[in-house]
C-alpha cells in the first residue's frame, strides 16, 4: 500500500503544480512507477474542473468562464503540457536532421509554427468549453484520456535522448503500468458514459486513440524516440480531440 500511495503521489507531484508530496529524492523506479497513475491525476484535474465551471456559470457568460476555466486548466499542470505542445511543433517541423530537431526541441524560443499551432489549440479548446459548459462527462473524460496517451507513449514507445527524467520513466516502466494505467481509465470511463452517451464517449476514445498514434508515428519519422515535450504535446492533442469530439456530439 505505501508504494502505490507513493507512486501516486509522485505522478501527482510530477504533473501538476502541487507542492512537494514526497519529501526525499524520488528514485527512477518510483518515477517508473508513477505512470500508471498519470490517468488518476487527469481525473483529479476534471473533478477540480468540473467543480470549478459549476461555480463560474453561476456568475459569467458561458464566454468568459470558458476562458478562466481554460487559463486555470493549463495552471494546474503549470503549462508543462502546452510548453511541450509548442517546442514539439517547431521541433518536429523543423530541422533537416533528426539531431537538429531534437535540438530544436530543447530550444527555449517558439517560431511562427508555434505560435499558429498554441493559438489554435487553445481555440480549440476554447470553442469546445463554450459549447460543453459544465457537463461532467466531457470536463473529466479529457484530462483522463490525456494523461492516459502520455502513459501509453512511456510505456509503449521508445524515448528519443540518452538522459533525462523521460529517459527514467521509461526504463522503468512498461506493460504493467500501462495496463493499470488502462484498467483505471476504462471504469472511469464506463461510469461517465450514461452522463456523454455511449456513441460520444466510444467516439471520443477512437478520436483521441487514432490521433495519438498518428502523432507517434509522425514523431518517430522526425526523431529516434519520443521525449518530453512529445509527452507534452500529446496529452495536449488528446485533450483537445476529446473536446471537440464531445462537443460535436452534443446537443445545442
Amino acid at each position: 500500500m505505501k508504494g502505490l500511495l507513493t507512486g501516486a503521489l509522485v505522478a501527482v507531484q510530477f504533473l501538476t503544480v502541487a507542492p512537494p508530496l514526497v519529501r526525499r529524492d524520488v528514485t527512477p523506479r518510483e518515477l517508473g512507477k508513477a505512470v500508471a497513475y498519470f490517468p488518476l491525476v487527469g481525473l483529479l484535474i476534471g473533478l477540480l474542473i468540473f467543480g470549478l465551471q459549476r461555480l463560474l456559470e453561476a456568475v459569467f457568460p458561458a464566454s468568459v468562464g470558458a476562458a478562466i476555466l481554460l487559463g486555470v486548466w493549463i495552471l494546474c499542470s503549470g503549462a508543462l503540457h502546452f510548453d511541450g505542445f509548442v517546442d514539439a511543433v517547431d521541433g518536429l517541423l523543423g530541422g533537416r536532421t533528426a539531431d537538429e530537431r531534437l535540438r530544436i526541441l530543447r530550444d527555449e524560443r517558439v517560431g511562427a509554427f508555434a505560435v499558429a499551432a498554441g493559438g489554435t489549440l487553445l481555440l480549440l479548446k476554447f470553442g469546445a468549453l463554450g459549447v460543453i459548459g459544465a457537463r461532467p462527462a466531457a470536463l473529466i473524460a479529457a484530462p483522463l484520456l490525456g494523461r492516459w496517451v502520455m502513459s501509453a507513449a512511456i510505456a509503449l514507445y521508445p524515448y528519443g535522448r540518452a538522459e533525462g527524467l523521460g529517459r527514467a520513466m521509461k526504463e522503468n516502466s512498461g506493460w504493467q503500468q500501462f495496463a493499470v494505467a488502462s484498467l483505471f481509465t476504462a471504469a472511469v470511463l464506463a461510469a461517465l458514459a450514461p452522463l456523454a452517451g455511449i456513441t460520444a464517449t466510444a467516439a471520443a476514445v477512437v478520436v483521441v486513440g487514432l490521433g495519438a498514434w498518428l502523432l507517434t508515428l509522425f514523431t518517430l519519422r522526425r526523431i529516434p524516440g519520443l521525449t518530453g515535450d512529445i509527452y507534452g504535446a500529446l496529452c495536449e492533442v488528446a485533450e483537445t480531440l476529446c473536446l471537440v469530439t464531445l462537443a460535436a456530439h452534443w446537443p445545442l
